[in-house]
């Protein structure tokens, strides 16, 4: 195992409270501030300042997805699930959660469906579920259970589902058929005896990299869900990673300042540190609903 403490950098002035999210599209990073409904860019060849690019009122923006077809988004926002709009208009797909819970993390599988976590508000136990959004737009709950659902990411094939259950303190890995996406039975990837998993990306050699709330740590598992490299940061709640910049060698990192009194210096900003492998380009939501698609111009 190999352990780095230095050349992590702040990539952001300005601090999100719960920060998360993080996507290369376009040349670009993306991330979201959860609790305030906001969506953010910034530029990934050097530290730069956030961007607005939305922000929806009275509704949490858990995560996006950019679409295939062209600009806009499949977003994992309140209860539910919607398209918005490069505008920042989101038209409702579907609402999958009651009043108590929000939806929370999402991402897309190399085949373009969305698959996307939700949580209790209160952090209940079990009360979090894993749904997936095919092209179509129908939705289908997957697996129930859960506590805090964070992720998901892909193997590079698309044959295995990694999920954060973070509130257990453990990472899922799931056998995936690529042409049906229903996953097969749960094997523990990994378990964190301090911390607990959050945001996760594979990596071009198939190693997955997790953030560790709590614990002011980036981690990397091989394949065989064996701990590879840990990077130390000065905050101690990263959120999300994001393999990005001109070579898809630099490792965004997500942080929070949410529950921190006094937070530390840099909480809830955006930092960063280049890798000797890259990541992978990110994986878009295939929309074929025409009549959808001209809400997200």
């Amino acid at each position: 195992m190999t352990s780095h403490d230095q050349h992590v950098v702040r990539w952001t002035d300005e601090t999100l409270e719960l920060g998360e999210g993080a996507r290369w599209v376009d040349d670009r990073l993306v991330l979201v501030d959860i609790l305030n409904g906001s969506l953010y860019s910034t530029a990934g060849d050097r530290p730069n300042s956030l961007q607005p690019l939305a922000r929806l009122e009275g509704h949490p923006l858990g995560a996006v997805a950019p679409l295939r077809s062209g600009p806009g988004w499949i977003a994992a926002a309140g209860q539910g699930i919607g398209l918005l709009a490069g505008s920042g208009h989101l038209t409702w797909v579907a609402e999958l959660e009651p009043i108590t819970c929000r939806m929370n993390d999402g991402g897309c599988d190399p085949v373009g469906r969305f698959w996307a976590g939700s949580m209790a508000y209160d952090g209940t136990p079990d009360a979090g579920s894993l749904y997936r959004v095919d092209p179509d737009l129908s939705v289908h709950k997957m697996i129930d259970g859960l506590s805090i659902v964070n992720g998901p990411a892909f193997s590079t094939d698309g044959s295995i589902l990694f999920l954060s259950d973070s509130g257990h303190g453990r990472i899922l890995k799931f056998p995936v058929d690529p042409e049906t996406g229903i996953p097969g039975a749960p094997q523990t990837f990994a378990e964190l005896p301090n911390g607990s998993p959050d945001g996760l990306t594979v990596d071009a050699e198939d190693h997955l990299w997790v953030a560790i709330w709590g614990a002011g740590e980036v981690r990397r598992y091989r394949p065989d869900g064996t701990l590879d490299v840990v990077l130390t940061l000065p905050v101690p709640q990263p959120t999300s990673v994001c393999l990005g910049g001109p070579n898809l060698d630099r490792l965004f990192i997500t942080t929070a300042s949410y529950g921190l009194e006094p937070a530390p210096p840099g909480s809830g900003a955006v930092w960063a540190i280049d890798l000797p492998t890259p990541g992978l380009p990110t994986n878009q939501f295939n929309l074929h609903d025409p009549a959808r698609e001209h809400t997200t111009t």
